[in-house]
C-alpha cells in the first residue's frame, strides 16, 4: 500500500518518464531553463525604481543611551538633594541645620550613584575602567584615585557640616 492522500478523480494519472523515453509533458527543458521566456527574464519582480523608493533602514536594537525619562528623576532628586545641603550652610537654620545638611548630603549621594549605575548600564564607564561585560579587570591605582577623590568629598561635608554645631 502506498502512503499518501487517495486520488479518487477517473482522470488523474500522473505521468512519469522512463529512464531515456519522452518527457511526460512533450518537451525536455533546457540545460539553464525553458526556453519559452520573452528576452529570458520574467517580469514578475519590482521595477528597479521601485526597489530604492523611500526605504528606511532601522536598527532592530535601540540605541544605548540614557533618555529623559531616566534622567530626569535622578536629576531633581540630585538638585532637591544639592539645595537641602547648600542653604543650611549658607543660611543659619539654628540646629536643625545640620541634620538637613546631612539629609541633603545623603540624598545627593544617593542620586549620585543612581546616575552611575543607569550610565553604567547603557554602557558608559568612568576614565581607566574596562567596559561592562569585558574580560579586563580595573587597574588598582584607577580605583584607588576614585576611593580618595569620594573619601575627600565625604571628609569635606562632615567636617563642614560638623562647624555648623560648633
Amino acid at each position: 500500500m502506498e502512503a499518501g492522500p487517495r486520488d479518487t478523480a477517473p482522470s488523474t494519472e500522473h505521468g512519469t518518464a522512463a529512464p531515456g523515453g519522452p518527457e511526460p509533458d512533450g518537451g525536455a527543458l533546457s540545460p539553464d531553463g525553458p526556453d519559452d521566456t520573452p528576452q529570458g527574464v520574467t517580469g514578475d519582480g519590482p521595477a528597479p525604481d521601485e526597489m530604492y523608493g523611500d526605504e528606511v533602514e532601522v536598527e532592530l536594537r535601540p540605541q544605548r543611551r540614557l533618555r529623559i525619562w531616566q534622567l530626569a528623576p535622578i536629576v531633581c532628586l540630585a538638585a532637591l538633594g544639592s539645595l537641602m545641603f547648600a542653604f543650611p550652610l549658607a543660611f543659619d537654620f539654628g540646629d536643625s541645620g545640620a541634620v538637613i545638611a546631612m539629609l541633603g548630603l545623603l540624598i545627593c549621594s544617593c542620586a549620585a550613584g543612581w546616575g552611575m549605575m543607569a550610565a553604567r548600564r547603557v554602557g558608559y564607564t568612568w576614565p581607566g575602567l574596562p567596559q561592562r561585560g569585558s574580560e579586563r579587570r580595573a587597574d588598582w591605582r584607577t580605583i584607588l584615585v576614585y576611593a580618595l577623590a569620594v573619601a575627600a568629598v565625604v571628609v569635606l561635608a562632615v567636617w563642614r557640616v560638623a562647624r555648623l554645631r560648633g
